[in-house]
């Protein structure tokens, strides 16, 4: 599923794709080697808080002026979507694509991490990570939110992914295969 994420998010036009993992995690060298040459690598360290805000810290930290965290498990995600993030920053702190289900399917801000996001300690998996944002957020267009999509984090969320749908090829052989 990261490789179909991967190569959707890869193909847009102006976005620098670094791939994140978790320092010492024994996939990160099978992750890599799906990448295209030069996609930047990014190991963070495992930390109390949620995955989402500590890469868009490292990023932030690396000169990044935008940044957008997409979960791994949503092979089919149209890559419109995630433009739809960056329109949604134009006018807002932070930018979500709420998950069917709880959570997030994408998490988007502007740099440095506004203060009251990194607070609210909201990541992809957070499950009431939409009340904790409007909870959190100082005014309500602090957060603009885009189309819900959906995640593939157990075998009954396989029957949502759409066959007619472009892309998400890996997932589609890694199923069809009986992985």
């Amino acid at each position: 599923m990261v490789e179909d994420v991967y190569e959707a998010v890869a193909g847009l036009e102006l976005v620098e794709v670094v791939l994140a993992v978790t320092a010492g995690d024994p996939a990160g060298a099978e992750i890599e080697s799906l990448t295209w040459p030069g996609t930047r690598m990014l190991q963070v360290e495992a930390a109390p808080g949620p995955a989402a805000l500590e890469v868009a810290a490292a990023l932030a930290r690396l000169g990044a002026e935008e940044v957008t965290v997409v979960a791994g498990d949503a092979p089919d995600l149209p890559p419109l979507l995630v433009g739809k993030l960056h329109r949604g920053l134009g006018s807002a702190e932070v930018a979500v694509l709420p998950c069917a289900g709880g959570g997030l399917v994408a998490l988007a801000c502007r740099c440095p991490v506004p203060g009251w996001l990194t607070a609210a300690g909201v990541g992809t998996d957070t499950p009431d990570a939409m009340a904790a944002l409007r909870s959190a957020a100082p005014r309500r267009t602090a957060v603009s939110v885009g189309p819900g999509w959906h995640r593939v984090r157990s075998r009954d969320d396989l029957a949502r992914l759409d066959p007619g749908l472009e892309g998400w090829e890996a997932t589609r052989a890694a199923v069809s295969a009986g992985r």
